[in-house]
């Protein structure tokens, strides 16, 4: 079987404009950037470093994002649980369908982790067929073709 290499990666990469949906800003005219670090080869998941200056705005989930952060600090609200402040060090994960209100008092900087989801029949169908090849593998680490030999 051939193996891929791993794929380093540093976060002090040029970041590029990446406005925040005018209609979620609720104060300020905060600025975003971001660059794209990996992506998976099917697509459904990314690494990102993302940028943001002083602002206030909502943000809505479309995909499951885990976010570590790098430096400043940001204020998020999810509406379920009290506004809690993350700096440098914190780990956030937000599934799908959140809404979050950020304030950002002066510039935030993650890493966020990106894993677009799959409506629920495609996901039981790609888990149900993992865990045949799992099975058939069986403690051989192989495939077994054909009839069982007898003992």
């Amino acid at each position: 079987m051939a193996t891929k290499p791993i794929i380093p990666s540093v976060t002090s990469v040029e970041l590029r404009a990446a406005p925040i949906e005018p209609g979620w800003i609720r104060v300020g005219n905060p600025l975003a950037r971001n660059a794209t670090l990996s992506r998976s080869a099917d697509g459904l998941a990314s690494t990102l470093v993302w940028d943001c200056t002083a602002g206030e705005f909502e943000w809505i989930y479309d995909i499951d994002e885990t976010i570590y952060f790098l430096e400043g600090s940001a204020t998020i609200s999810d509406g379920h649980n009290p506004a809690k402040t993350y700096g440098p060090g914190d780990v956030l994960f937000l599934p799908h369908g959140s809404v979050c209100h950020w304030h950002v008092e002066t510039y935030v900087k993650k890493v966020a982790f990106c894993r677009r989801t799959l409506p629920r029949p495609a996901a039981f169908v790609i888990r149900a067929f993992d865990r045949l090849v799992r099975m058939m593998k069986g403690s051989s680490g192989g495939f077994q073709v054909g009839p069982a030999k007898a003992a």
